[in-house]
């Protein structure tokens, strides 16, 4: 049987939005005509939605968060832009996340991310899954985070970066380079401090991958080579280990560079 969907009195809810099965629509929340809400997603008093906006089903949206509404780029020109939230995904409170720039582009957080109070995701960014960015981090515009990456408190991120799988970066830093995958990173300019050991363990990566991968990061990153010198290294002794691999290709395809 179906669970029941609630929306509030006050809600001002488009006739043509799609509202599925179990939705709960708080009072004074505004739901925009383009707008497809996924099953049992819960939207909290006074949250926005607007836009070409898809939300997952089983997520929520905390008061006062704004998705979907236009992007701030000043290139924009009126183009038809979307933004996709996977399921299961936890907006905090005044959360915004602009829609995209580019005819037919989308702004997209993956499934099972948490985004904490007050933080911006700006047009183009692109986000995996279970990716947590806590209190006022901030991504600028065409941004890159890999699966399971955490940015803590504060983080403000350049436009075009990319973050890497399972990295952790640290409060307040200011991100202008890539920040390298398995990889602990922090701060102002940001830098590589070592691998994430802590949230390694934390995914039960075995042991040898973090021992292949601690030796790959002192290679790269605190040895002292040019970086084509140190790649050539780390390639040569590399064991077949999927994680050196990605790392690797991650710094290889780099063209913002990495803050070593």
């Amino acid at each position: 049987m179906a669970s029941r969907t609630l929306i509030h009195a006050t809600a001002v809810v488009d006739p043509a939005a799609a509202i599925e099965d179990g939705v709960e629509i708080g009072p004074y929340a505004v739901i925009g005509p383009n707008v497809q809400i996924g099953a049992g997603t819960k939207i909290h008093p006074h949250a926005v939605i607007e836009g070409n906006t898809t939300i997952g089903a089983r997520c929520e949206i905390f008061p006062g968060a704004a998705i979907g509404l236009r992007c701030q780029d000043l290139k924009y020109r009126g183009e038809t832009t979307y933004v996709r939230i996977g399921e299961g995904t936890t907006i905090r409170e005044y959360a915004t996340i602009n829609s995209s720039t580019g005819e037919g582009d989308a702004t997209v957080v993956g499934r099972n991310c948490l985004i904490m109070a007050y933080c911006h995701i700006a047009h183009n960014c692109v986000l995996g899954d279970e990716v947590i960015m806590a209190n006022v981090a901030s991504l600028a515009g065409h941004i890159t985070v890999e699966d399971r990456a955490i940015l803590s408190g504060l983080v403000a991120v350049h436009q075009f970066v990319r973050i890497g799988t399972m990295s952790m970066t640290g409060g307040a830093s200011k991100v202008n380079q890539d920040v390298p995958p398995y990889g602990l990173s922090d701060g102002n300019p940001c830098r590589v401090r070592g691998i994430n050991i802590i949230g390694l363990k934390r995914r039960n990566v075995p042991r040898e991958t973090r021992v292949a991968l601690h030796r790959a990061f002192k290679t790269l990153f605190f040895d002292g080579h040019p970086m084509h010198r140190a790649l050539e290294v780390v390639e040569a002794e590399k064991p077949h280990v999927p994680e050196v691999e990605h790392l690797i290709e991650f710094v290889r395809t780099s063209e913002r560079g990495i803050g070593r």
